[in-house]
């Protein structure tokens, strides 16, 4: 077991686009253990591979209690409807910002025994999706938000509040 230290707010890795993963090995498999093992339990929706530390293209996520890894995925479609609601991050320990997402979509992925893997999500699911997604590509949800809540946020991590992390107790992503 390896419970690896997130990623926080300013470290350069959180902003660098991640790799597809060429194959499958030992590699990628203890790469999925340590992702599991640092997912906060409980409070983590889900947890990217960049946010320990890792450029692969590669996350895990809570599924009703089962953490299941997703390995090269890529969103296949997304509703045209959105839906504005509050997102914490586990690598901006504070901020909950509003951020909109599409309301459901189709997701591609490889499973650890390189079976291609397809699964439609609504609702929190699919915004665990697309938020994962954007920390593979580089993006926080400071990038989704708008200009007065990102100020905001940026202005309560320079303080560190709240000390400790989401005074709300609300689930990060």
């Amino acid at each position: 077991m390896a419970v690896l230290p997130i990623r926080t707010f300013g470290d350069p890795v959180l902003k660098e686009r991640c790799v597809e993963v060429e194959r499958i090995d030992s590699d990628v498999e203890k790469l999925v253990r340590d992702l599991k093992d640092s997912l906060p339990r409980p409070g983590g929706a889900g947890l990217s591979a960049n946010q320990i530390g890792v450029i692969k293209r590669v996350f895990v996520f809570d599924n009703e209690g089962e953490i299941e890894a997703c390995i090269n995925p890529r969103i296949i479609s997304m509703s045209e409807e959105k839906e504005e609601d509050n997102e914490g991050c586990l690598s901006l320990p504070g901020p909950i910002l509003s951020v909109p997402r599409h309301i459901s979509l189709e997701l591609e992925y490889l499973d650890l025994d390189g079976n291609l893997r397809r699964v439609r999500a609504e609702g929190w699911l699919a915004r665990v999706f697309q938020h994962e997604m954007d920390h593979l590509d580089g993006k926080l949800i400071l990038d989704r938000t708008d200009r007065e809540s990102r100020v905001e946020a940026l202005r309560m991590l320079e303080e560190g509040w709240p000390p400790g992390g989401n005074p709300s107790g609300g689930g990060e992503l």
